[in-house]
């Protein structure tokens, strides 16, 4: 199945689904139930900004495995200051995005399809926990915006958007995180994340069905949105057993 990226539905996705997302995690961080109807809501830090540009970019291999990055150069290319840009990079390197040689300079760190297989070993134990968490723990507003990404999700499917999805992914690992209220799991499957992202991006031409994937995180959504705790804790199985066997493909590849 060949896949595009649709711009026009990343777009509006972007820009609808991101909005959501930040009103609905920054709620839950202030416990402030009014936060649902305030469109004052403050920018991203520029360590934020920087963070989530760079994460996109080794995710979606335009910044490839192997690669050298310097930090002038990432200032440059970001028009972010170096404070901002070296801590988002070492929080790049907690997440194992990249590697910092001494004497070598700042590498993009490689991809190993067996490391990805011993990572989903925990995903499915932490994102289990979490779906279901969530499902019981999330207030009306975020249930809202649970909902609102299934349907995005939906439609990145229906599009076969692949920049789209992995944008809604984030926001989907974001908000689930934030709506289980348990950041000693979150902690623990928050560094694995971009490089399931990275992986899934460098082979799902090849051994992916993107539209099956987005509709399964839609199913996790709208089970969190309903309030099923036991619904999402079978979604989330059933999206990890994908997972897995999408990575087990890439091993024939």
């Amino acid at each position: 199945m060949n896949f595009v990226i649709g711009k026009t539905t990343s777009v509006r996705v972007r820009q609808r689904g991101e909005k959501r997302a930040r009103k609905a995690v920054k709620g839950a961080l202030d416990g402030a139930d009014g936060a649902a109807g305030g469109n004052d809501l403050p920018d991203l830090t520029l360590t934020d900004r920087a963070y989530q540009q760079l994460e996109e970019m080794i995710t979606t291999l335009v910044l490839p495995p192997g690669m050298v990055l310097g930090e002038q150069d990432l200032v440059q290319r970001l028009g972010i200051g170096r404070t901002p840009i070296r801590e988002a990079l070492q929080r790049l390197a907690r997440d194992g995005l990249i590697v910092v040689m001494p004497r070598r300079g700042i590498l993009v760190s490689d991809i190993n399809v067996r490391t990805q297989l011993r990572l989903l070993e925990t995903r499915r134990v932490l994102e289990r926990l979490i779906g279901r968490l969530a499902a019981e723990r999330s207030t009306k507003e975020e249930r809202e915006v649970f909902a609102g990404l299934a349907q995005d999700m939906r439609e990145a499917a229906s599009a076969s958007d692949d920049l789209a999805f992995m944008r809604l992914d984030r926001q989907f690992n974001d908000l689930i995180a934030t709506a289980s209220r348990n950041e000693f799991a979150v902690r623990s499957l928050e560094s694995m994340a971009a490089l399931s992202r990275r992986f899934w991006y460098q082979h799902y031409k090849q051994a992916a069905d993107l539209p099956l994937t987005a509709n399964l995180h839609a199913d996790v959504c709208e089970a969190v949105a309903r309030r099923d705790v036991d619904a999402a804790g079978a979604a989330s199985d059933k999206l990890v057993d994908y997972i897995e066997s999408f990575a087990r493909k890439t091993l024939d590849l």
